[in-house]
């Protein structure tokens, strides 16, 4: 078995990156520029975005966060998307998700600029990926092909199973695994919770992508031996033991399932460090178009 460390290659990647950023600037160019807005005071959010911010100080980045209130208006947000689309010493932006209840979240993604749409959300970019033509992938995404790449994980051939259908996982996963690209080229089967027969699915996979947000889902009945198991969940649940109360759990029963496996990713440690780094990576490209 092989674990897969997102950990580690994200922060190889990221040296990667800082690399390349100062031969920009020893050419008289200026450093990638990264904003983010933020609405309200969500937990996850502030931290998310924190790591952003810290991600882009390695790779040598400049950063800018937009705060607004919860109750920040709809046209409000769209006026500083505008402003940030119209900003040329701004590459790319993302707003970070979810939104209040009162802000059309489709609405807000479809006002960026898709040439800055970082995080890969915009139909363009969307529609783009679908089809295997150039632009910027969903970050979660992007950053498992990274790591099934850098892996020299066998995906040619192979039956993916993808367990979710959401549409910054689920969906362009699927697309990505089945494109005619290297990793990639394979049969892919999306389950979610309108499926049945899901563990007798799983059971016939190469490789599973668990995106579910269901703690311990994937269970060692569910994998067949050799299979290569990416798990996308992060939930948060209670352990007394830590000082902060919980601890985060995955999507797979790690302990158990990990033994059967050729290559399997932690939680935490996996895919969440990964996902910063794609963020980054397009970052980097959007400077460069």
């Amino acid at each position: 078995m092989t674990l897969i460390d997102g950990k580690k290659t994200a922060a190889e990647i990221k040296q990667e990156i800082a690399a390349q950023v100062k031969e920009m600037e020893s050419r008289g160019e200026r450093a990638p520029h990264l904003a983010a807005i933020l609405v309200g005071h969500d937990g996850g959010s502030e931290t998310y975005v924190a790591n952003k911010v810290k991600a882009c100080g390695e790779c040598g980045f400049r950063s800018s966060l937009i705060r607004f209130e919860d109750d920040v208006t709809e046209e409000r947000l769209l006026e500083e998307i505008k402003r940030l689309n119209e900003d040329d010493a701004v590459d790319g932006f993302i707003v970070q998700l979810p939104l209040p209840k009162h802000i059309d979240e489709q609405r807000i993604i479809r006002a960026i600029d898709p040439e800055k749409d970082v995080d890969g959300f915009h139909p363009v970019n969307v529609g783009n990926m679908s089809i295997g033509l150039p632009g910027f992938v969903s970050a979660t995404p992007a950053g498992i092909m990274e790591l099934l790449r850098r892996y020299g994980v066998e995906t040619k051939g192979k039956h993916a199973v993808v367990l979710g259908r959401s549409n910054i996982v689920g969906k362009p996963m699927a697309t990505l695994l089945m494109q005619k690209s290297n990793p990639g080229n394979c049969t892919v089967t999306v389950c979610h919770s309108a499926t049945p027969n899901i563990k007798e699915i799983c059971r016939e996979a190469d490789i599973i992508v668990a995106a579910l947000g269901v703690p311990g889902f994937v269970t060692e009945d569910m994998v067949k031996p050799g299979a290569t198991v990416i798990d996308v969940g992060t939930t948060r649940v209670p352990d007394a033991t830590r000082k902060s109360g919980w601890r985060l759990r995955g999507d797979v029963d790690f302990e158990n399932v990990a033994p059967k496996c050729a290559f399997i990713t932690p939680v935490p440690g996996g895919v969440g460090p990964m996902t910063i780094c794609s963020l980054m990576m397009n970052t980097l490209k959007a400077k460069k178009k």
